[in-house]
């Protein structure tokens, strides 16, 4: 299976040659976070087909152990919208509290809802054809 990541941020380290912006890299994007009270917003944007899902990052929102079957049932509904074709997941590895591996095994492996063809596009199939990019 093709892996492609939606989320991965590569940067160098913060040093006096090449220093990071004092704002912008610590901050929290919104005042007030999206909650669970805010998914069906996001859902209803499926209704757009130029429109797309990023799965990234959602082990950081889980407080269960891995396999953060805690939040399995808001990727069943972010997945029941959008389908397997725009919904594309990513890690956001830099800050994520576990592996790489446990993170890219969150979708290739445990939600039982995801058969295998869907599997393929979650992973990087779709993103890749988002892009218009080769598989």
């Amino acid at each position: 299976m093709m892996i492609a990541d939606a989320q991965v941020h590569i940067r160098g380290a913060d040093t006096p040659e090449r220093p990071w912006p004092k704002v912008g890299h610590s901050y929290a994007h919104r005042d007030v976070p999206y909650g669970t009270a805010d998914l069906p917003h996001l859902l209803a944007l499926a209704k757009r087909p130029n429109v797309a899902a990023k799965a990234s990052a959602l082990p950081c929102c889980s407080s269960a152990p891995y396999t953060y079957r805690d939040i399995h049932g808001y990727i069943r509904q972010v997945f029941d919208a959008f389908g397997p074709k725009r919904m594309f997941r990513g890690t956001d590895i830099t800050r994520l509290p576990r592996t790489y591996r446990k993170a890219v095994a969150m979708f290739a492996e445990e939600p039982s809802f995801l058969s295998d063809d869907d599997k393929e596009w979650v992973m990087g199939k779709g993103l890749c054809e988002w892009l218009r990019r080769p598989a």
